[in-house]
């Protein structure tokens, strides 16, 4: 009996011993809850009214205006380039080697030839009958052996005529108011780009071709006393109209050999217009220029009525830009200006004084002068 209570009380102790070491160990942690979301903040309640942008000013309305224009200017000519390009030839290319490679006994015979190469664009072509260019370097004494200076020679025109012929034996060189290789939103590096463009297409032709890029607002050709002929054709208005062709005047005079001719084709404005007013439509007077020219050396060879032509008033709201080729217009009154043809244009020949004769040898003393001419009368 004692045996059995105390197996019992043994087992009672160990099953509290074994609980209380059960009890003794340390419980699992408790999983560690995750952080709190980020407190999203509200947004700031709109605003009952939002200003409209600042309006541009004038001179950004400008500049866009500019930009705009240049941007769709550049793509028509790069269009135009391909299809020109794309109407040249491999005979057009031997044919214009061969005029190159000409020698010419006239200036007039040289043009006369140049006038009917198969190179030349259509729209030159059609500009002939207005421009008369055999006619007007025969007035101004071209030689195929001269070197000639073209002031702002444009898309190319004269370009077209002179180079090719002046390849052989003379030197054709062509100012330019901007740089192929400038600012790409400046317009004179795309019309330096357009006349680059031009001449690279036939290097058989334009190879020779000299271009010098020249600051319009202080001018300066740097050939002094070396060159035969200048010629300006339309560009006295907007030397005027820049402030700059008393400073281009003087270049001319400076660059010239003493005899030499500077050839000016201008549009012709009313003999009693202001001279300041005129140029901002393209015109100029004609005795104005005279005595312009005239009061930098110059002395007045001949004038010359080939590229006269009546029909044109002077008075459009546009300028001389309202006619052809410009049509500044556009389809508005077309027929009318194609009608009336380009504009009427002095055509004028200066010359360089030559040399002065040298001086006579001093008389033997004692010797008596002779008498001197009588005075003029008054």
């Amino acid at each position: 009996m004692l045996r059995t209570r105390l197996f019992g009380l043994s087992l009672s102790s160990l099953v509290v011993a074994s609980f209380v070491a059960g009890c003794a160990e340390d419980p699992p942690p408790a999983p560690v809850p995750p952080p709190p979301p980020p407190a999203i903040e509200a947004p700031p309640p709109p605003p009952l009214y939002v200003p409209p942008p600042p309006e541009p000013t004038a001179e950004e309305k400008k500049k866009a205006k500019e930009a705009k224009e240049l941007s769709e200017d550049r793509a028509k000519w790069e269009a135009e380039s391909k299809t020109e390009l794309a109407r040249w030839t491999p005979e057009m290319h031997k044919a214009a080697t061969a005029l190159a490679d000409k020698t010419f006994w006239s200036g007039k015979a040289a043009i006369e030839a140049a006038l009917k190469g198969t190179y030349r664009t259509p729209a030159d072509v059609a500009r002939d009958k207005y421009r008369h260019p055999v006619a007007t370097l025969d007035f101004f004494g071209f030689k195929p052996t001269m070197t000639v200076i073209d002031i702002g020679p444009g898309e190319g025109y004269y370009t077209e005529l002179l180079a090719p012929v002046l390849a052989k034996k003379g030197h054709y060189i062509a100012t330019q108011g901007g740089d192929p290789n400038g600012p790409a939103e400046k317009r004179s590096t795309f019309y330096a780009q357009e006349y680059k463009g031009f001449l690279d297409k036939a290097p058989e032709l334009y190879g020779k071709v000299e271009t010098v890029i020249v600051d319009g607002k202080a001018p300066s050709l740097g050939k002094d006393g070396s060159v035969d002929m200048v010629l300006a054709m339309r560009e006295l208005h907007g030397m005027e109209n820049n402030g700059t062709m008393d400073k281009w005047v003087a270049e001319v005079f400076r660059a010239l050999k003493p005899g030499g001719v500077f050839g000016v084709e201008e549009h012709r404005a009313p003999a009693d217009a202001d001279p300041v007013a005129s140029a901002k439509k393209g015109y100029l007077p004609e005795k104005w220029v005279i005595d312009q020219v005239e009061a930098a050396g110059f002395k007045l060879a001949g004038k010359s009525e080939i590229n006269a032509n009546p029909k044109d008033t002077k008075d459009y709201s546009e300028g001389v830009w309202a006619l052809p080729p410009s049509f500044k217009n556009g389809e508005k009154d077309h027929d009318k200006y194609a009608a009336i043809g380009e504009s009427d244009r002095m055509t004028l020949k200066f010359v360089k004084p030559g040399a002065k004769p040298a001086a006579a040898a001093p008389k033997a003393a004692g010797a008596a002068p002779k008498p001197g001419p009588k005075p003029a009368a008054k």
